[in-house]
């Protein structure tokens, strides 16, 4: 099994403070991560679902 090097970013709706915040891994398959468990597990969307989650939330 390969390790895939993924470039992850905070959400923009994180609150900076090391409160609740979520990461961000774009791509063919975007992942979402909690930042205080990042071992425990991922959320992973193609990038089509993930892209109408986001359009679905700025209307």
């Amino acid at each position: 099994m390969t390790h895939e090097q993924r470039t992850w970013h905070k959400s923009t709706y994180s609150d900076g403070r090391g409160g609740n915040c979520v990461e961000v891994s774009e791509g063919p398959t975007t992942r979402l991560r909690d930042t205080q468990h990042r071992a425990l597990a991922e959320l992973n969307l193609p990038a089509r679902e993930w892209s109408a989650f986001l359009t679905t939330l700025t209307r």
